[in-house]
C-alpha cells in the first residue's frame, strides 16, 4: 500500500499544477440551482487519499452524508456552504480553507466560478 503521509510530504504544486487546464468532467451531478458545470484534475490518487484541483461554475446543491473528509483551499471565485446541522454559514473566497467531513451534510451554494485544490480521505 502507498504511504498517504508520504505522498503528502512529496507534493509539490506548481503554478501549471494550480492554474494549468483541466478537463471537462459535466454537469454537477445533483444540483438543484443554475447549471454548475465541473472540470477537474486528478493531481495525485494513491487509495484512500486522493488530491486535485477542481473548478465549478455557479449553481447550487445539497450534500447528505458526506462519504470521505474532504480539505479544501480556494484558489479563486466564491462560493458559500451552509452546514445542515445548526444551519451556520461560510463564505469561502480566494484563501479560503475548510474542512469537510465525513458524515457532513449541508449545501454549497457557488456565486461565482471557483478553483480549488482538494485532498479527500476515505475512511477519515
Amino acid at each position: 500500500m502507498t504511504d498517504p503521509a508520504g505522498l503528502l510530504a512529496s507534493l509539490a504544486l506548481s503554478d501549471a499544477d494550480l492554474l494549468g487546464d483541466l478537463e471537462d468532467t459535466g454537469p454537477r451531478v445533483g444540483a438543484d440551482t443554475g447549471a454548475p458545470m465541473t472540470r477537474t484534475r486528478v493531481l495525485r490518487d494513491a487509495g484512500p487519499l486522493q488530491v486535485g484541483i477542481w473548478e465549478c461554475s455557479p449553481g447550487g446543491w445539497t450534500v447528505t452524508n458526506r462519504p470521505n473528509t474532504e480539505i479544501v483551499h480556494i484558489l479563486r471565485g466564491q462560493a458559500r456552504i451552509t452546514d445542515a446541522e445548526g444551519g451556520g454559514v461560510r463564505e469561502l473566497v480566494e484563501g479560503s480553507v475548510m474542512i469537510l467531513p465525513i458524515g457532513w451534510s449541508g449545501r454549497w451554494d457557488i456565486s461565482e466560478t471557483i478553483r480549488k485544490v482538494y485532498v479527500t480521505v476515505d475512511g477519515l
